[in-house]
């Protein structure tokens, strides 16, 4: 017999025994029929690549009102890492207001409605407020600690450079980090229903 042979006929008992283990493993009910079985672990692991359920978070806003991320739950949101000191950020900000108006009531495919949560690296409570007032960020979920580059908000999702954002699905889901200009658009459009 030669080698080619025997290493056919190993593939095919490997494979003959794969099958039989397969078949008799699966789990029976007293009727001997196969039961389904649930998946071991559907839950989404908690991080910050894409297909991660994004990290809780929980900061006040200029009034003083403490607001989590899960508490827009059911939206597409965009967390957006900013500063009223950032001039890229400032100019970037008429294109989120543009994505806002147009988006904020649409329906998505994971999520209805288009939010964003803003969260400010500023230290200047007074430069803050002002900068979301002459920037007209009509959205409500604009929150911060005030620690600028100290911000444990900052530190939890690893930003290093600002504006920095990421856009999650109504579950939480990271769905795209870094959209800026009409990028936003492109995908906001690519998930309605």
């Amino acid at each position: 017999m030669n080698f080619k042979k025997l290493s056919l006929i190993s593939v095919a008992a490997l494979f003959s025994f794969a099958v039989f283990y397969a078949a008799n493993s699966a789990p029976r009910n007293e009727s001997g029929i196969i039961e389904e079985t649930s998946p071991v672990n559907t839950e989404v692991s908690v991080g910050l690549n894409i297909g991660n359920k994004a990290p809780e978070m929980e900061y006040n806003t200029p009034e003083g009102k403490t607001v989590k991320l899960s508490s827009l739950k059911g939206k597409i949101v965009l967390i957006d890492f900013w500063a009223s000191w950032c001039p890229p950020c400032r100019m970037e900000n008429p294109n989120l207001v543009k994505s806002y108006e147009h988006f904020k009531d649409a329906a998505f495919k994971s999520g209805k409605g288009f939010t964003v949560y803003s969260v400010s690296l500023d230290q200047d409570k007074n430069g803050w407020i002002g900068a979301i007032k002459s920037d007209k960020l009509s959205w409500e979920s604009h929150v911060s600690d005030l620690k600028g580059w100290r911000s444990d908000a900052a530190r939890l999702y690893e930003v290093e450079a600002i504006p920095s954002n990421f856009l999650i699905d109504g579950n939480g889901i990271i769905l795209a980090k870094n959209l800026r200009g009409s990028a936003l658009d492109t995908k906001l459009s690519k998930l309605l229903k």
